[in-house]
């Protein structure tokens, strides 16, 4: 089956590479990084089930599109492989349009969903159309919602149970929590083209934060069933969720470090750094916001009254000019480089 699988898609000149045996082919794909992956189920060494299992156990293969190959045509054992996350499922004895077939789609659908879409309005729609063409989710174009917010409007409040992911078309949107005393600190910002509210709605919790629109913002509400369906259709649609999440708590407990072993004026700069990182990306340009002195204050969790006097140092050195609720940063690379 292997020497006539491999012929068949060399003829159809795609480049093929094969393996004897499961365990040596689970090396040879981590080596390789196919772009697809056709399997046996009944192999020495390792069979089928046990090659998509370790597979999917790591980052770097888990979204390999995977087909079975195989003699083993009950219905149980074609569930079996569908729920250890194959894409597809062919039995033999098969034709040679069939394999073609199964393995270009696969092909297509992979690289369609592998894009780098713009983090914008239209990159967004793209990426939901793109979706919605490979029958991942065929309502989610259709129920996008979008709603406009005013400066200081409220999205979402702590202890409210999420309904919905939120998309980020335009403006800029803070979320933070609140102590007993009522004192604030922001857990994150974000910007055109961001995601947010899914963490707390895939932990299936009421929102631990309150976001918040700092300028007039438009945003796209996706309904959680259509979310939880679009992730549970596409193994690399769900994994770019994944990947997004845990990025998100990476850079959540770095700040928490950060409030836990850098001065006052450490926490500023870095502050004003990660205002410049999020919203410009040419870092070598002047970067400007209206943002008040209370805000940054609960990004660094210090006083007010202690970022007015920091950022008045900042001024006198020079790295940043002020004027009213207006910050312009003039020196990024000093103050990234800032020591404690």
């Amino acid at each position: 089956m292997r020497e006539n699988t491999s012929e068949i898609l060399e003829l159809a000149n795609f480049q093929v590479v094969t393996s004897p045996n499961g365990k040596d082919g689970v090396q040879m794909a981590h080596q390789e990084k196919p772009d697809l992956i056709i399997c046996d189920i009944m192999m020495p060494e390792l069979d089928g089930y046990g090659v998509i299992h370790m597979l999917g156990k790591d980052e770097q293969t888990a979204n390999i599109p995977f087909i079975f190959l195989s003699a083993k045509a009950e219905k149980e054992d074609y569930r079996k492989g569908m729920t250890l996350g194959a894409d597809d499922y062919l039995t033999k004895p098969y034709d040679d349009v069939e394999l073609l077939n199964a393995v270009e789609m696969r092909l297509k659908k992979s690289d369609r969903l592998r894009q780098q879409f713009e983090r914008t309005a239209e990159g967004f729609d793209q990426f939901i159309s793109e979706a919605k063409s490979m029958d991942l989710i065929n309502k989610l174009a259709e129920d996008k919602k979008e709603k406009v917010f005013k400066k200081k409007d409220t999205i979402y409040t702590e202890g409210s149970f999420p309904n919905n992911i939120y998309f980020l078309q335009s403006g800029k949107v803070k979320s933070y929590k609140s102590n007993d005393n009522g004192k604030e600190y922001i857990t994150d910002l974000y910007k055109e083209g961001d995601f947010f509210g899914y963490i707390d709605l895939l932990q299936g919790e009421p929102y631990q934060e309150t976001t918040i629109a700092l300028e007039k913002s438009v945003i796209s509400m996706i309904p959680k069933d259509d979310f939880f369906n679009l992730l549970q259709g596409n193994r690399e649609v769900a994994a770019k969720f994944i990947k997004m999440l845990s990025n998100e708590i990476k850079d959540r407990e770095d700040r928490l470090l950060h409030l836990a072993y850098n001065s006052v004026r450490k926490r500023v700069a870095q502050a004003l750094v990660m205002l410049v990182n999020r919203y410009q990306e040419d870092r070598t340009k002047p970067f400007s916001m209206a943002i008040t002195r209370e805000d940054i204050a609960s990004m660094v969790g210090t006083a007010t009254e202690t970022v007015i006097r920091t950022l008045s140092d900042f001024k006198e050195e020079g790295m940043v000019e002020m004027k009213g609720s207006m910050i312009t940063v003039l020196e990024y690379d000093k103050l990234s480089r800032m020591r404690n």
